[in-house]
């Protein structure tokens, strides 16, 4: 596990770190390396596409507790559910496993800003002007989100009823017998319990939504007017459209010390909040 770690991702870690302080075109070989010191990073923080990548990936953070929210509510549904337990498990957890083209390609269907059956909900409800979803620079950020949030849940889901597993029954039944009503059970015994699964998710859902690619890529391709173009479709473009390998390089490492801050902040924060 070492040797594969070391192999696959610290060493490439350290070589695009390297690559970050050159202007290389990789197309043009090791000759084609010149030193450029630290022109890519200042052009980085002068780059308004850069920026507005950024704060969308800031944006796309409020996925995250709102796909854990309404994943934790519906843990909680099925786990005190009589009946189906396992079929609502496989319906809500399917979206997270099915291929990320297929996904796109039904909700674009969805979105279609005139013969989208979303759209022609909100006709029927009265909506005369609806929104034109991924054709509209306010609204295709948005969209996106949404279809995130639908993705993702099955997974939050599925780890929230793994953490509800692990609460004895005993603590709900004595707090029955303190007359706890199942309101105060939740706020008092299930939410603490599973602060743990909570922090894993907040963790992982942030670092994921710093990740997203192929939705944004296959739905929108950063339009339109890069209003959903993320740090990743920036760097990709950068590196495999426009062969600035040595840009593309310093735009990951800032993602990467970028991400590890805030998993940092998260872990020291953690410890007033997370019930071990």
């Amino acid at each position: 596990m070492l040797l594969l770690t070391l192999t696959l991702v610290v060493i490439p870690i350290i070589i695009s770190g390297a690559i970050s302080f050159t202007n290389w075109n990789f197309i043009e070989g090791i000759g084609g390396l010149h030193f450029a010191g630290l022109d890519n990073y200042i052009r980085l923080f002068q780059d308004e596409a850069f920026l507005r990548s950024l704060r969308n990936n800031v944006v796309m953070i409020a996925v995250v507790p709102v796909s854990m929210f309404i994943a934790m509510i519906l843990a909680v549904l099925i786990d005190k559910a009589t009946y189906f337990k396992d079929f609502f498990k496989v319906i809500y957890f399917m979206p997270f496993i099915s291929s990320f083209v297929a996904i796109a390609l039904l909700w674009r269907v969805l979105f279609h800003p005139n013969n989208g059956p979303i759209n022609g909900f909100l006709r029927a409800i009265g909506v005369d002007n609806p929104p034109l979803w991924l054709a509209d620079p306010n609204y295709a950020l948005l969209a996106v989100m949404i279809i995130m949030v639908w993705t993702t849940l099955g997974f939050n889901m599925v780890i929230y009823l793994a953490g509800l597993q692990n609460i004895s029954k005993d603590i709900y039944e004595a707090a029955e017998v303190d007359g706890a009503s199942p309101v105060r059970q939740f706020f008092s015994i299930t939410l603490p319990m599973l602060s743990p699964t909570t922090f894993f998710l907040l963790i992982t859902g942030i670092v994921g939504s710093f990740k997203v690619f192929e939705l944004v890529m296959i739905l929108t391709n950063g339009g339109p007017a890069g209003s959903t173009s993320v740090i990743v479709f920036y760097l990709y473009e950068a590196a495999f459209v426009n062969l600035e390998s040595g840009y593309a390089s310093a735009m990951g490492i800032v993602l990467l010390i970028l991400i590890l801050l805030l998993t940092l902040i998260q872990w020291i924060g953690q410890k007033k909040w997370v019930n071990y």
